[in-house]
């Protein structure tokens, strides 16, 4: 008797339709050791065994933090004998076994079909510097401050730098500039050069001087220059909370400002706040943590000036650890995220730095906070701005956005955004496994303003004077506080939608489908549809165009590829000039599919409710069956389930444009298996081969019969590298000669733009 046809007839009641539900980040994962670096780093390597990838390319794992509850994420820089390129990297997501559940990407290596039709531009044949290190440093120095000293040590890293220009997409050669939406241009490579990447931490005239420089290798010329620094600093123009818990620990004296609930380790062993007690901005000392005899702390009152220890030099530091702790549960809470780098690291803040200091920063150097007392401002201690600093550690230890251009201001409306939801959590009560639908007032430091005005407006960034609504070609060459507008507002479009009456702050001339008003979906839901792509997607290279493409994609791997939550991203998006609206009832509208238009789908018949329609192979497995439930739909494809020695594939021939600027591959995949060992027998293969010939241009993942699950998980990996290319898409099973494993494959789909 087939098994097949009966193996799951206890198993038809499982809830299979597993996108719906929220899903928590795992616990902190073990730091990987040299051969477990090593394993993966062979793993990667033929994973990209492809035309073009000799030796002479490969990876460095830069850091892994884990993922959703059994899934772990790498990130892998690229090597281009045995230097880094510059913002190119892989995003890698494994489950527990091992397995590659997503891949995603930014591609600027040299000679390969990357970011446009023909391949990047080669490098110098000589990558021999003629600069020292010591030499670089000097000359970024001299660039930079001159008469600065260093507060951290500086470091100068030889790498291959891309030096990159836009292009524009095919659709879009006959644009005026100021019709250009941002999926019409791409960032490709000019050319490559030699370079080191210099970081300075230095100090000057009481103010921190923070930037990253990169000098190239050969004469010495300064390439590019950024600062470093990440602030909450803008135009100019509390206390904020009334009485409110905090965490503290005994000491034989009384007190300490020490939270060793939230966070291990670090520079002192739990999240603590410190007492930099005037210590000057141009070379902080944090001091040491907060001690008092009884546990009732502050007086609620702005800091006059006088002494930093007693009730009223108390009360920054209470703003302080209550906005510590919150930010800390609002993303473990919610997202299962520990601290800030997923690890549980603690962390700490200084309060009372400087002398009326108007300014307060994160310090990925020391992994911290400093605030000041404010002059112009209030003390800088409020929910959003500890909120929006924090998150600042959460991108330095994922997706590390460099800090200039379209990533920079991508960092900082990170940091809005994280800033805004901690407000919403703990405005209502500090608890709870959801981010709450009110409670945030989307403006950035409202709290700490003496006029009232806040530092940016998230409905409208323009209120400020400096910062657009809506992506332009020049927003890249914006100060990253101002060009993270248009992501701010997305955001709050993303979440409570906008207004169809033009006079409205929350008005977008950019909306032209039905209803003119688009629908948001709410605090909890944006929010984990964002920090998924910002911590599985993101590289830092990440600009809108990207980031649009794999926000989108994160909300159709949480939620459905046609649900209302893809949609809304769709329209978030296109409500600030990055792609095109579309309708919310029927997700129809745009155009086809390339350049600027919606996505398309190039896999045919992808559900299989049309039968074989599209497929070749063995297309016999695909059916409805009562042993097993459908991702949606009726119909899928039940790879294996054998019980015996057997052989399936299904594949299909597939064309990604030349022209396409993303091109996303996703399945759901359910796995069932009667083995027992803890022994691979059983497999699913999915391959891209060549068109002509058949030969593997790439194995993209193999599951196997130990990774069962109960339900269907989505599957997702990013094919741009493929583009301008006829490939064959395969799904390979394989089983051996006893107990079946089933591989449910349902809902396949490439969508490009």
């Amino acid at each position: 008797m087939n098994p097949r046809t009966l193996l799951l007839a206890a198993c038809s009641a499982l809830s299979l339709h597993a996108h719906a539900a929220a899903q928590l980040m795992s616990a902190p994962i073990t730091v990987a050791t040299p051969q477990d670096s090593a394993s993966l780093v062979a793993r990667l390597n033929a994973l990209e065994a492809r035309p073009g990838l000799t030796p002479d390319y490969s990876f460095r794992i830069s850091s892994q933090h884990p993922g959703v509850t059994g899934q772990k994420i790498t990130r892998a820089q690229h090597t281009y004998k045995g230097l880094r390129v510059f913002g190119s990297e892989s995003v890698v997501v494994t489950n527990a076994a091992g397995d590659i559940v997503s891949v995603s990407a930014a591609d600027r290596r040299p000679g390969l079909q990357a970011q446009a039709a023909t391949p990047n531009p080669p490098l110098p044949a000589d990558l021999t510097p003629t600069l020292s290190t010591d030499a670089a440093i000097a000359a970024a120095v001299q660039a930079v401050a001159p008469g600065a000293t260093h507060r951290w040590p500086p470091s100068a890293e030889l790498l291959i730098y891309p030096l990159m220009k836009s292009a524009r997409s095919a659709a879009a050669a006959g644009k005026p500039d100021s019709q250009l939406n941002a999926l019409d241009l791409e960032d490709v490579v000019d050319h490559y050069t030699l370079a080191y990447l210099v970081q300075l931490r230095m100090a000057l005239n009481g103010k921190l001087v923070y930037y990253d420089v990169v000098v190239d290798a050969k004469t010495g010329a300064i390439l590019k220059q950024w600062p470093a620094l990440q602030t909450v600093t803008g135009i100019g123009h509390s206390q904020y909370n009334g009485q409110v818990p905090i965490s503290t620990s005994a000491i034989a004296s009384g007190f300490q400002m020490l939270d060793s609930a939230r966070g291990t380790g670090g520079k002192y062993g739990g999240m603590a706040i410190t007492n930099a007690n005037h210590s000057s901005p141009n070379n902080p000392d944090p001091g040491s943590i907060y001690t008092n005899p009884s546990n009732t702390w502050g007086d609620g009152l702005q800091y006059n000036g006088g002494s930093t220890t007693n009730a009223n030099g108390q009360t920054a530091a209470v703003n302080a650890l209550w906005g510590l702790m919150n930010t800390y549960d609002t993303n473990k809470n919610v997202l299962g995220w520990q601290s800030l780098d997923g690890n549980n690291s603690a962390t700490y803040i200084a309060a009372h730095v400087g002398t009326s200091y108007d300014n307060a920063f994160y310090d990925d150097s020391c992994k911290c906070m400093y605030i000041g007392d404010g002059n112009s401002f209030l003390s800088l201690g409020a929910i959003d701005v500890i909120g929006h600093e924090m998150s600042h550690g959460v991108t330095a230890a994922t997706a590390d956005l460099t800090y200039a251009g379209e990533s920079g201001g991508l960092n900082e409306s990170n940091s809005d955004i994280g800033g805004e939801m901690v407000e919403a959590y703990a405005r209502n009560g500090g608890s709870g496994n959801v981010v709450p639908a009110s409670g945030n007032d989307w403006m950035i430091g409202k709290d700490i303003s003496k006029s009232g005005q806040p530092l940016r407006w998230m409905v409208k960034p323009s209120k400020d004077g400096h910062s657009p609504d809506a992506w332009s070609s020049t927003l890249k060459n914006l100060d990253v506080h101002y060009s993270s507008g248009p992501n701010n507002r997305m955001y709050y479009f993303l979440s409570q939608g906008s207004s169809a009456d033009p006079a409205s702050d929350s008005y977008s001339a950019y909306l032209t489908r039905t209803p003119a008003a688009m629908s948001g979906i709410g605090n909890d839901k944006a929010y984990r549809i964002w920090f998924k792509a910002l911590t599985t997607k993101f590289t830092s290279a990440t600009n809108y165009a990207d980031a649009r493409n794999k926000v989108l994609l994160a909300a159709q791997e949480l939620y459905g590829a046609t649900s209302k939550e893809a949609i809304a991203v769709q329209r978030a998006y296109a409500a600030i000039n990055v792609g095109t609206d579309m309708d919310e009832a029927s997700g129809g509208g745009g155009g086809g599919g390339d350049g600027g238009g919606e996505p398309a789908e190039r896999i045919v018949n992808g559900g299989f409710e049309n039968g074989a329609t599209g497929w070749s192979g063995s297309t016999f497995v695909i059916g409805a069956h009562p042993a097993q439930a459908p991702y949606e739909g009726t119909r899928y494809a039940w790879l294996g389930g054998n019980g015996r020695r057997a052989s399936e594939t299904l594949t299909q021939r597939i064309t990604i444009p030349a022209s396409a600027t993303s091109a996303q591959l996703s399945f759901a995949l359910h796995i069932d298996t009667d083995e027992t060992s803890n022994t691979v027998y059983d497999t699913l293969t999915v391959t891209l081969r060549a068109a002509t010939g058949g030969a593997v241009l790439a194995t993209l993942a193999t599951y196997t019969n130990l990774t069962p699950a109960d339900g269907y998980q989505i599957r997702s990996f990013d094919l741009l590298p493929f583009k301008g290319q006829n490939i064959i898409l395969s799904f390979a099973m394989r089983e051996d000669r006893s107990q079946q494993t089933s591989f449910v494959l349902d809902k396949v789909s490439l969508r490009t733009n």
